[in-house]
């Protein structure tokens, strides 16, 4: 049980990531001013994949809560972490972001983390 909730933890989360990057990199530039928010709140209103990763952020929410309630907490954060791999790997086949040499080296390592504290 717990891997699954693992599982849904980090997939939820890297897909919520991987939707917002890419729709707000084709929003372009929003002010925080109050007329500005408002234009935002009506582009996100108006965005599918925007809506998409709200519902991702709430699974994920909610899977990590259920598994901190079956699951040590020193276990449940790196587990966690294994969301930084996805992403990083989901960013350069997906949104075609670079990724250098010491990005992937930091991708690696946190995923060795993540076998150690699984194992």
């Amino acid at each position: 049980m717990r891997w699954i909730l693992v599982l849904t933890t980090v997939a939820a989360t890297a897909l919520s990531d991987l939707l917002q990057s890419y729709e707000m990199k084709n929003a372009g530039g929003q002010s925080v001013r109050p007329r500005g928010l408002m234009r935002l709140l009506r582009m996100v209103a108006r965005r599918w994949r925007l809506l998409l990763a709200i519902a991702c952020m709430a699974i994920s929410f909610f899977s990590f809560l259920a598994l901190v309630r079956v699951e040590a907490l020193s276990f449940a954060v790196p587990a966690s972490a294994a969301s930084f791999v996805l992403e990083t790997a989901l960013a350069r086949l997906v949104l075609r972001e670079r990724i250098g040499a010491r990005r992937a080296a930091g991708a690696l390592m946190v995923l060795c983390g993540v076998v150690l504290v699984g194992g």
